[in-house]
Order: structure tokens, then sequence, then C-alpha cells
């Protein structure tokens, strides 16, 4: 997402330790490209912890592009949230096009060099879009609220912390007012 802060932090990195010398017997040991997803409550450094694996996972030597859930929301951020206010019935999967984010991890994971993906503009609450070219990457990270329900995954973190747990980062973060 475009106009997003991503700050990676030492318990980021930690988790990224942690989780980096479980998957790497599995992507060394396939025969092709490998797929998963950082999932989590809001404000759980879902972002933060995928750009932390990318990196313990490139010190390995192992290349990574990730896939930020952000990018596949029907509506931008802003107008995201006024559909939420006005029907809490919005709030879910529905919100997010998940068919789409499944569908370019399964070109990642046949192979494709050329994915156009959405990209969201935070700023201008706008939802545009641009070529990943994912190159030599063995590794595509879908980090995201829903990621767990993807089909195309073939490793799922998830980050246990709830709504208490997070209020600090979100209220660091401040996306919007409702936070």
């Amino acid at each position: 997402m475009k106009g997003d802060s991503i700050i990676v932090e030492e318990h980021h990195r930690k988790a990224a330790a942690g989780v980096a010398p479980v998957i790497l017997p599995a992507i060394r040991g396939g025969d092709g490209r490998f797929t998963l997803s950082v999932a989590g409550q809001s404000g759980a450094g879902k972002s933060e912890t995928a750009l932390a694996i990318a990196q313990a996972l490139e010190q390995a030597g192992v290349h990574s592009v990730i896939f930020q859930q952000d990018d596949y929301f029907v509506h931008p951020p802003r107008s995201n949230d006024a559909a939420r206010r006005a029907d809490i019935s919005w709030v879910g999967t529905g919100e997010v096009r998940l068919d789409l984010m499944d569908e370019h991890l399964r070109l990642f994971l046949e192979g494709s060099t050329r994915i156009e993906k959405p990209l969201v503009d935070y700023a201008a609450d706008r939802i545009g879009s641009e070529e990943l070219e994912p190159g030599g990457a063995q590794v595509a990270i879908a980090d995201g609220t829903y990621t767990t329900a993807l089909e195309h995954v073939q490793c799922r973190v998830f980050i246990d912390l709830d709504y208490h747990d997070t209020r600090a980062h979100r209220e660091k973060r401040r996306r919007d007012d409702s936070e």
C-alpha cells in the first residue's frame, strides 16, 4: 500500500527468527516456489512481521515478494471505513478481494514473471494498479487479517494477539480517526 509506514522492531525480528528456520527446509526441499501467509488482529504487526520474515529469508539467500491484503480491499481505506460505519455487516472477508489475491498467489506458484495487482494509495483514497515482477523470488508472503482463508498458501503464520494487545500499535500507526 502506497503511503503505509512499516517499521520493523526487535519483536518482529524475533518472530521472524522463529519462523524462518521452520520454513527453510520446505522452501529448499520443494520443486519451485513457496507461499505463506501472516495473519492476525488489526494492529498485530502482520506487515512488519511479513517484512521481517522476508529479511530473515534474504539473509539465508532466499528472495521473497510480499502481497499485502490492504491492496486487495474492494474500496479504498476511507471509503471502506465509511461502508463499515454505514453497515457493520460489511466487515469481514467480503470487503476484501481474496479471490484475486489467491489468483495472484496461484500465478506466483506457477512461475509467472509478471502479475498486475491492485495498489492502494492511502493518501488519495484510491486503488490503482502496479506490475509486480517476482523475478528470482522463491517465496511469496501474503499478509493480512484474512489471509489464512487463502487456498494457495502452503504455510500459515498467525499472530495470536487480541484487540487489547494491539491497541498501542494501532494508536501509534493512526491510519484513521477510528483507531
